[in-house]
């Protein structure tokens, strides 16, 4: 008797392993046919979905005074911390973030070190910063005025482009260029930030970023200085590698919908184009920056 119980059994678990596997076989061919229709485009790619951490919807940032900055990350903070011009105000770290820093000892910084947990940063910067372990309260680097920059051969100016990550970026290939600075609005353009200097991956300490009342205004002083600033316009009358004239030149870059607002394309000494014979005519404005920043450093080498 008992051994048919166990056959019996045997015969449930072997068809349950059957029906398994033909489940399993069937489910992968299901998503094989949905992946297909995907890439002909028949049916939308669904948005990622990024995994919130704990306390994220309700968290609130703190009120900042004015003169009031905190950087994040440790390839921002080590920059920050080697730049002479910077006034900093505390370090809060953890232990491990302090020694991945590689600043030497705590007491040898000259501001106060305090060491924490990853929470507590989190409750400063909000539970999506990705800060490593590693927060510096600081001050705005100081402001600089044009007329310091009549013997830099090259400069970008940013016509209210507004995201901070877009920014930073800009920034970085602005160093790599070796640029003058960055120029851009007081208005609807990021201030000195967390976001922009950990986008910007240590640039900000590297290049002024100089934010102007009025952009006409500041265009015409750097005519007055000798530059040629060419507006960079999808529509432009001629590509940008026969626009360029002089030997300083001022890039102007419009914002990321809108581009130059109509006071700046009057203002700019040419207006110019990338050529791009691909079927997409436009890009990112940070990936643009580099592109135009390539073109006239190889034009002012020439």
């Amino acid at each position: 008797m008992s051994k048919d119980k166990s056959s019996g059994r045997q015969g449930q678990d072997s068809t349950a392993d059957d029906r398994s596997a033909k489940d399993t076989h069937y489910a992968t061919l299901r998503r094989a046919h949905r992946d297909a229709k995907r890439e002909r485009g028949e049916i939308p790619t669904p948005a990622p979905q990024k995994r919130k951490k704990a306390g994220a919807d309700d968290w609130k940032p703190p009120a900042l005074a004015p003169d009031q900055v905190f950087l994040y990350g440790l390839h921002t903070v080590r920059a920050a911390l080697s730049n002479p011009e910077r006034k900093n105000i505390k370090l809060s770290t953890t232990q491990n973030a302090l020694v991945r820093l590689e600043v030497g000892p705590a007491d040898q910084l000259g501001i106060p070190v305090e060491i924490v947990s990853p929470q507590d940063i989190d409750k400063v910067l909000g539970p999506e910063a990705i800060h490593q372990g590693v927060m510096l309260e600081t001050r705005p680097l100081p402001v600089r005025r044009l007329e310091a920059l009549k013997d830099s051969p090259l400069l970008l100016v940013l016509d209210q482009v507004t995201d901070p990550h877009n920014v930073g970026a800009i920034m970085r290939s602005a160093v790599a260029f070796d640029a003058g600075a960055v120029i851009t609005t007081q208005r609807h353009s990021p201030t000195e930030s967390g976001v922009m200097a950990k986008s910007a991956s240590g640039a900000l300490e590297l290049i002024p970023y100089i934010q102007i009342t009025n952009l006409a205004d500041a265009l015409a002083e750097l005519h007055r200085l000798g530059f040629t600033t060419i507006g960079l316009d999808s529509e432009g009358p001629a590509p940008l590698e026969g626009t360029f004239s002089g030997d300083k030149i001022a890039l102007v870059l419009g914002s990321e919908g809108k581009g130059l607002r109509q006071k700046t394309r009057e203002t700019v000494s040419a207006l110019a184009r990338l050529d791009m014979p691909g079927a997409i005519k436009s890009l990112n404005v940070s990936n643009a920056a580099a592109i135009a920043l390539y073109a006239t450093r190889s034009y002012l080498k020439s």
